[in-house]
C-alpha cells in the first residue's frame, strides 16, 4: 500500500536544524551554524553545510543560488512536518490509531497542568447542541 505522503522524513539531526531553521525562515549555513551553537557549541560549520547540503538533496530544504553564500529555507512549516510526522507515527507505531496514541501519551506521565489543558481544549471542541435537545 504506498504511503500516505512521500515527504522525507527527517533524522534527528535534521530535525534540530529544521527547529533552529524554521524561526528564520531562512538563512545561509554560517547563520545557522550561529544559531545551532547556541545550544550545540561542538557542532563545527562543516557539520552544518553538509546536512544542509543533504537535507537539500533529500527535499528538506530549498536553496537560493543567487547569491555567493547560499540560501536555504525549509521546504515544510514546523507544523505541516509535524502533522506529517505524527500520521506516520500513528501508522507505524499504532496501528493507524490515533485514541491509542493518545493514550500512550497520557500513560507516560503528563502534569497536571497539562492535563488541565488538555481537558480545556476538550471541553472546547465540545459540540453546543446534543442530540434530542431541542434549540
Amino acid at each position: 500500500m504506498p504511503r500516505k505522503s512521500d515527504t522525507p522524513k527527517p533524522t534527528p539531526a535534521e530535525l534540530e536544524l529544521l527547529e533552529v531553521l524554521w524561526p528564520l525562515g531562512s538563512g545561509t549555513a554560517k547563520q545557522v551554524h550561529h544559531e545551532m551553537q547556541k545550544h550545540k557549541p561542538d557542532v563545527t560549520y562543516a557539520t552544518v553545510l553538509r546536512l544542509m547540503q543533504i537535507m537539500h538533496a533529500k527535499g528538506l530544504l530549498v536553496r537560493d543560488e543567487r547569491e555567493r553564500s547560499h540560501v536555504y529555507a525549509p521546504v515544510h512549516a514546523r507544523d505541516s512536518m509535524q502533522t506529517n510526522l505524527l500520521q506516520d507515527l500513528v501508522q507505524r507505531a499504532f496501528a493507524g490509531s490515533a485514541k491509542a496514541l493518545v493514550l500512550a501519551a497520557l500513560k507516560s506521565g503528563i502534569s497536571k497542568k497539562e492535563r488541565d489543558e488538555i481537558e480545556a481544549l476538550l471541553r472546547e471542541e465540545q459540540p453546543q447542541d446534543t442530540p434530542g435537545k431541542q434549540s
